[in-house]
């Protein structure tokens, strides 16, 4: 029996996500474990600290469905079922540590940029997702 059954991979859409989406398949098909991949995306309103007076449910919907698209391609790429493809709205931090409970996943992998001084004192995802966290958390290392 392995020590991982289920890894949640959390990812951006970027150009960078297929680094951290390697290393995860390889892991997983070393545990027989089961691959999450989770994509979240901020609400549009976080980025204008909702005082813009407009309603912005279109274009929510629309990063939403980029997303989904966006992912559901990694996963047909990376061998992960639909089922196991999520998108979810909110802080990253926040839905990472609520799919880990749902989901019930021993693993949370994670790209980090490895930032130091001032950046590293500002936090990354990477950071968030690991304080709080109740399973271990690997994060990948992006160059």
């Amino acid at each position: 029996m392995s020590a991982y059954n289920k890894m949640l991979v959390a990812i951006d859409l970027t150009e960078e996500a297929p680094q951290v989406l390697l290393k995860a398949k390889a892991m997983s098909e070393a545990h027989n474990a089961t691959l999450i991949l989770v994509h979240v995306v901020e609400p549009v309103g976080y980025a204008y600290g909702g005082d813009i007076p407009m309603d912005l449910t279109e274009l929510q919907d629309q990063l939403d469905k980029a997303a989904r698209e966006q992912l559901g391609a990694y996963g047909d790429q990376y061998g992960v079922d639909k089922v196991n493809q999520i998108v979810a709205v909110g802080r990253p931090e926040s839905e990472i540590h609520r799919l880990v409970k749902e989901q019930e996943a021993d693993l949370v992998i994670v790209g980090s940029h490895g930032r130091k001084g001032f950046q590293l004192l500002l936090g990354s995802t990477a950071n968030g997702v690991l304080h709080g966290t109740e399973c271990d958390v690997l994060a990948i290392r992006i160059r």
